[in-house]
């Protein structure tokens, strides 16, 4: 399912195919049993857990998630989309209820790529010879040599890190991608004989002009897919979502009737944590261990509303509710004072369109 549009030198996903899909009733009862029954291998008219598997892996792909098994906070997510479908139970899902689930995901998927478009950028080579050759290149490299000339006495060295501080923008993928760097910008490295000390900062920006363009040519021969985001995280999505009262009582009720409870319907407050794991999207907020400055400001939130309090007591699911919107309350000033602006350079090591089949129409 490609949702593509042309923005300058690359292509913006930005949902706009999934929620045409999704609206189109008659289009979308079809795209359900295609799928239902590319899944469902002993045609039963249910798919058990393992069926749900690959329709699992494949959402996770679709969102930009590593592998299952490759982390825990990726793998926690992993949980989530399966739990979603079996509403936390060991049992087959039937073709409405598998329906209903993934018309969510794709319209959260949707939402999400609607206020935070992803643009696909193809690198060749052009961007960054035009750079090289252009009238910014001096100030820019000669800014660069000032703050890393120290960092190393090895002209390889500084070479590298140079490409490291430029962006995309400049044409180069992340040289922190170890295809990137191992066939791109080290065959390039090769071809200069740069295992000797800086002399100057001339030395430096000729040298450095060299081996870029040495990285050009290896761009035309084997370009590079990107995928850019720039987030900001202000505090709107917090702020919509708790504006919205029917909204914010309907994603509450629904993951706190995941939760365990004890026989008088109490809920531990150790499971804030991982409510708030399940809202984050619905806020507009980043999965926890995502993003580092964000992190620092959930962990405010939490010390705000702990007050010290064991984290193992059993409180009424009212009060858990209060608490969540507290923490959220807290997240949202917090944002608003100090926005988290982030951006990220993802290489994508296969076509776009095979990241996943599941979300792919037939």
């Amino acid at each position: 399912m490609e949702n593509q549009k042309r923005n300058g030198g690359g292509e913006v996903l930005d949902g706009s195919n999934i929620m045409e899909l999704v609206g189109n009733e008659q289009g979308f009862n079809k795209f359900v049993d295609h799928k239902f029954h590319e899944l469902d291998k002993d045609r039963d008219g249910k798919l058990s857990l393992k069926e749900l598997e690959p329709a699992v892996a494949d959402i996770g792909a679709a969102l930009g998630l590593p592998a299952q098994g490759t982390t825990p906070d990726s793998d926690h997510i992993y949980y989530q989309v399966l739990n979603e479908f079996t509403h936390g139970k060991q049992e087959k899902v039937s073709k409405s209820e598998f329906k209903e689930v993934l018309s969510d995901i794709l319209l959260g998927m949707a939402a999400g790529l609607k206020r935070d478009p992803i643009v696909i950028l193809r690198m060749d080579g052009e961007d960054l010879l035009e750079f090289v050759n252009g009238p910014s290149y001096y100030t820019e490299m000669t800014s660069i040599f000032s703050q890393i000339q120290n960092s190393s006495t090895s002209l390889r060295e500084l070479v590298i890190e140079a490409f490291g501080r430029l962006n995309v923008d400049r044409g180069i993928p992340p040289t922190s991608d170890s295809w990137v760097f191992n066939n791109i910008v080290d065959p390039a490295l090769l071809s200069q004989a740069l295992n000797r000390p800086v002399s100057d900062q001339e030395t430096f920006l000729e040298e450095f002009k060299k081996v870029a363009l040495s990285v050009v040519n290896c761009l035309k021969e084997k370009p590079v897919i990107v995928a850019h985001s720039e987030n900001t995280f202000d505090g709107s999505g917090v702020k919509r979502l708790l504006s919205n009262k029917f909204e914010l009582e309907k994603t509450l009720n629904t993951t706190l009737g995941n939760l365990p409870k004890d026989r008088n319907g109490k809920i531990s407050k150790d499971y804030l944590q991982v409510t708030l794991d399940v809202v984050s999207p619905s806020a507009g907020l980043p999965p926890v261990g995502a993003i580092e400055e964000m992190d620092k400001v959930i962990s405010e939130a939490f010390k705000t509303m702990n007050n010290g309090d064991d984290k193992k007591m059993m409180i009424k699911e009212e009060e858990f509710k209060k608490i969540l919107i507290e923490i959220l309350g807290s997240i949202m000033l917090q944002l608003e004072g100090s926005p988290i602006a982030v951006s990220s350079n993802s290489v994508l090591h296969e076509p776009l369109s095979a990241s996943s089949t599941l979300l792919n129409p037939s």
